[in-house]
């Protein structure tokens, strides 16, 4: 038996195996997707999320938090296409070093998030470093992991940031993990418009 043969018999075997999964999978229903770790990337990919439901049609909503003081390319471009944007506004934690006033900013941009959380015309909701705000203790706990798990059916949730809090992780449908090997920054090189941010 030469490779293409035995590469077309395991290939058979993977293709079998693949479509007895997708047979199984029958329930339609919206999902809750963390995206945590300590590696670059998580914002990207559930902006990558925000574009894959834009591109089928579907509505989309994005709340940031910890983020917004500067220029977002992806904000820049998602607004375009009529995707709404709640922002905390305060920038990064090590910079306001004021915590009462970012528990209000944060409250502020909850509510806002709710009610897309509410609203069952958005097929997917961003949450963007959602997870430091239940790490920090800015939102109650159970307030953020009630309203994630009594929204329409249909809606999914992309939550990004890292130190995803356990609560987080148990509600989830699909829990990833982006891992830190090896960062620009570190090595000196300055972050990039339209790559970094």
């Amino acid at each position: 038996m030469d490779k293409n043969d035995k590469h077309k018999i395991k290939s058979q075997k993977l293709k079998e195996k693949v479509d007895a999964n997708v047979e199984k999978a029958t329930i339609e229903r919206g999902i809750v997707l963390v995206i945590t770790g300590n590696g670059k990337g998580k914002s990207t990919a559930g902006f990558g999320t925000v574009a894959r439901a834009v591109g089928h049609g579907y509505k989309a909503a994005v709340v940031q938090f910890i983020k917004g003081t500067w220029d977002c390319g992806e904000r820049n471009l998602l607004e375009t296409h009529g995707v709404p944007f709640a922002v905390m506004g305060t920038g990064f934690t090590w910079n306001t070093q004021d915590r009462d006033s970012d528990i209000s900013a944060a409250k502020a941009v909850w509510e806002q998030a709710k009610s897309f959380l509410q609203d069952p015309k958005y097929h997917l909701v961003l949450l963007d470093e959602l997870t430091y705000m239940l790490g920090y203790d800015y939102l109650p706990k159970d307030d953020v992991i009630e309203a994630i798990q009594n929204r329409p059916e249909n809606q999914s949730v992309v939550i990004t940031g890292r130190g995803a809090v356990s609560e987080l992780r148990s509600i989830a449908d699909t829990v990833s993990e982006i891992k830190d090997i090896k960062h620009a920054f570190r090595a000196g090189i300055k972050a990039r418009q339209g790559v970094d941010w």
